[in-house]
């Protein structure tokens, strides 16, 4: 975990000179502050932060750098992927290899964006999930949200205060106006993928002005401009400012009126210029103590995390629970809400020892272990530290009940084969490669989990080594 962490060290720059004053947009220095409270309130901020800094990465790429692979012509664009994701796709940590993806950036500063949905059939699962820059999974609309009929949504930010037009299925409110839209559907099988292409063609984001034959609205203006993603700018005092100009797309949440009170006493204030050259070094070795303080506490609780079933959801289902969205945002960004998708996994065998991949293992699901889920599910293998899809000579990255091929025992349990070579040719099809070397984990991925699942009364097996 440490090299996943080593370039993610964030620097918040903070106050300590003079009195606080604002100047021409600008913040100056408070001494009012004790190094204790500055090192406190920047590992909160810090962990505060976290997942919105990941999420603009995304954003940043596929809407603002021209220059990036994943860039799709601006926001409210959808890039779409016909095939499962390979170990070439980095962008994004613990990949989904099972439905292929649909994303957007959309911008709801100057007027809301209509997402238009084509009617889908019945044997296959898709969803559409809206996370707001915060990282809440705010709405859904796919097959368990609203089924699999065409529709149309109009997808707003908190300072709309207009009439949905004629047409409209539902009105969709965010309390951010920077929204990343993660579009996912099933993909059967590489023969399925002229279907597929079909269907994602019609997926489609129209500004409500065009969907109304308007003129453009306004365009409205910020003080500070979307940031340019510099990993380097996250070591230093310049990462103050990338926070002010993200939290302007954002509203402030009546709980969180004491926290952005607390923040503010060290210079994070939405839309305001941050000189970090007014701050004298003892300011600035309190905020890395905070810092270090925040990524242990981050790092910890993601090398024992077993259930990340609670991590992603509602502002009201997380319980503005800081770290845990934090958590959720290292370990797999954009994961689903559990009534949605239910993650288990592990990176440890059933001795309690690291998986690895010089080791060969079995994990066995009796006829009786089976998850139960309304769709399907899978098992999808990652390297570690840095949670990538596995290069292997069969090109398969995941396994699950609706593998072409997959084999169950006679008495009706199912076997998957954990192991860098193969188990023989009449075990490959039942085969999930693992690294030949290094640690590894893998993570269960299950589709329209029913209620033991999503209760946490079923639990899944352990991987168990053999000779």
């Amino acid at each position: 975990m440490k090299k996943l962490f080593s370039y993610l060290i964030i620097a918040f720059v903070i106050t300590t000179a003079c009195k606080k004053e604002k100047t021409a947009n600008t913040i100056t220095a408070d001494t009012s502050l004790s190094t204790d409270s500055i090192t406190e309130i920047a590992k909160e901020a810090w962990i505060y932060g976290y997942p919105m800094f990941y999420n603009y990465k995304t954003i940043y790429a596929n809407a603002v750098n021209k220059d990036a692979k994943e860039f799709v012509g601006g926001f409210n664009k959808f890039k779409s992927i016909a095939v499962s994701a390979t170990p070439a796709d980095t962008l994004v940590v613990t990949i989904n290899n099972d439905t292929p993806y649909s994303m957007a950036a959309i911008n709801v500063s100057d007027e809301p964006v209509i997402l238009e949905v084509p009617k889908i059939e019945q044997d296959r699962y898709y969803v559409m999930q809206l996370v707001d820059l915060y990282t809440f999974n705010f709405e859904y609309v796919g097959s368990r949200a609203t089924g699999n009929q065409p529709g149309k949504y109009l997808i707003a930010g908190p300072d709309w205060k207009g009439k949905a037009p004629n047409g409209i299925t539902k009105v969709l409110k965010s309390e951010t106006s920077l929204i990343f839209v993660v579009g996912r559907t099933q993909l059967h099988n590489p023969k399925d993928a002229v279907n597929l292409k079909r269907i994602q063609a019609q997926y489609k984001l129209i500004p409500l002005h065009e969907y109304e034959n308007q003129a453009a609205p306004a365009e409205k203006k910020y003080n500070l401009a979307l940031p340019v993603w510099n990993e380097a700018d996250y070591s230093s005092p310049k990462f103050i400012n990338v926070l002010n100009s993200l939290l302007q797309y954002t509203t402030e949440d009546s709980s969180e009126k004491t926290l952005r009170a607390r923040f503010a006493k060290i210079g994070v204030q939405p839309g305001v210029n941050y000189d970090s050259s007014k701050y004298p070094p003892e300011t600035i070795k309190a905020i890395e103590k905070g810092i270090a303080e925040g990524k242990k506490e981050l790092e910890s609780k993601i090398d024992n995390l077993k259930d990340s079933g609670s991590l992603f959801g509602t502002r009201a289902s997380l319980k503005n629970n800081y770290l845990n969205r934090a958590i959720a945002a290292a370990a797999g960004l954009y994961g689903n809400t559990k009534e949605e998708a239910v993650y288990t996994g592990s990176s440890t065998d059933k001795d309690n020892q690291p998986l690895m991949g010089s080791n060969k293992y079995i994990l066995r699901f009796s006829k009786d272990e089976l998850p139960e889920a309304k769709y399907f599910w899978s098992i999808t293998m990652y390297n570690l530290p840095k949670r990538f899809l596995v290069s292997n000579p069969i090109s398969r990255y995941s396994i699950g009940n609706k593998t072409d091929g997959v084999k169950y025992e006679p008495n009706g349990d199912l076997v998957f084969y954990l192991q860098g070579d193969s188990p023989g040719k009449s075990k490959e099809s039942n085969w999930l490669p693992t690294p030949k070397s290094g640690r590894f984990m893998f993570v269960m991925r299950i589709y329209g989990p029913q209620p033991d699942v999503i209760n946490n009364v079923w639990k899944m097996p352990s991987a168990e080594k053999v000779k």
